[in-house]
């Protein structure tokens, strides 16, 4: 099933309208030779049993036609849509891309659809974007949002039930999905320091929240137990341009770290161009580990050490949450984020 672009399909619907001509189930009924009831019977699988040679007659009469039921009336008559709209920040961030991707999956497992928006589209409207898909009359939304208490107004008052993706802690009246971001990042800073850095700059963005304070203390958390101090730290914003333009902020550094932790992939593919112009040698003149382990961290150069959250599993935790019954008590779920090693940290030779 297609992932729809919301904005995308609203924009393209009236032209579609206007040039198509609209085939009825009238239309389809008399191709047939059949009552419209039968036709019904049919689209929607019944209430009634259609003999097998009437059924086919009926479906080749919607294929020759060209009939497509009015999915948005069935959803009013049945009380379901089978639709989950999905909000995330921007899908342009391969992480982002590939866990709505295992999102889309698991959704049509279940015999789901899913249509999805990016609130970075309208900054500081995200609320705009659910409204927009609780008027589509979704079953349910899955909220990658980001702001610590969103506002979720709209989805309460017609009772579609909201899934929060991305959390590293609870929300409250709502179930979520997320990392353990901070032990996720005390691991990584560990490892780093298991190399044998004693100095460990972070590369953070802006602006902050909950899920960026989780992976900065899980930072701070390491460095502290092993007893050393912290590095510098740079914070600008999220993307590559971020981490390249932060990247050139930490090399003005005199006493530069031998070591780096980025809190994202993209913000250490910047920062590994920064390093390249620079003529840094990664990983031998500094080391960088990142978190999210997206595809794209696999075919930087050097492929990047990671933290990977496992998209899949969080995927399929998400719609079986929308799923369960409304007198459920909401839970959240943390899930462990694997360290895949690679080239960046030095564990591997070049």
């Amino acid at each position: 099933m297609p992932n729809l672009s919301l904005d995308a399909e609203m924009d393209a619907m009236p032209s579609l309208r206007e040039d198509r001509p609209s085939i009825t189930r009238k239309d389809v009924a008399d191709h047939a030779g059949v009552s419209t009831a039968v036709v019904s019977y049919v689209v929607n699988e019944g209430p009634r049993n259609v003999a097998p040679a009437t059924r086919a007659r009926v479906l080749e009469s919607i294929s020759s036609l060209g009939y497509r039921p009015n999915a948005a009336a069935r959803a009013l008559k049945l009380g379901v849509s089978e639709l989950v709209g999905l909000v995330l920040s921007d899908t342009a961030n391969p992480y982002f891309a590939e866990f709505s991707r295992a999102i889309e999956k698991a959704a049509t497992d279940k015999g789901l659809s899913v249509i999805f928006t990016n609130s970075a589209l309208v900054q500081g409207q995200e609320h705009l974007q659910v409204q927009k898909l609780v008027a589509r009359q979704v079953d349910g939304l899955l909220l990658g949002s980001t702001e610590d208490e969103p506002n979720l107004d709209s989805a309460r008052e017609a009772n579609v039930r909201v899934v929060m993706l991305d959390r590293s802690e609870p929300l409250a009246g709502f179930s979520s999905v997320g990392v353990d971001f901070r032990e996720a990042s005390r691991v990584a800073v560990e490892h780093l320091i298991w190399h044998g850095h004693r100095r460990i700059g972070l590369i953070s963005g802006l602006p902050g929240g909950l899920t960026t304070s989780a992976r900065e203390l899980g930072w701070e958390d390491a460095l502290r137990a092993a007893g050393l101090p912290l590095g510098p730290v740079v914070r600008g914003e999220w993307g590559r341009n971020g981490g390249y333009q932060s990247g050139m902020q930490l090399l003005t550094d005199p006493n530069p770290p031998t070591a780096v932790y980025a809190i994202s992939d993209l913000l250490a593919i910047g920062l590994l161009r920064a390093l390249h112009e620079a003529h840094i040698d990664v990983p031998r003149s500094m080391a960088v580990v990142a978190f999210d382990g997206s595809s794209e961290s696999e075919f930087s150069w050097p492929p990047l050490t990671v933290m990977r959250q496992p998209v899949d599993e969080m995927a399929g935790a998400a719609i079986a949450a929308l799923g369960r019954p409304a007198s459920a008590k909401p839970e959240h779920r943390s899930f462990t984020a694997e360290l895949i090693v690679r080239q960046s940290c030095g564990c591997i030779p070049l």
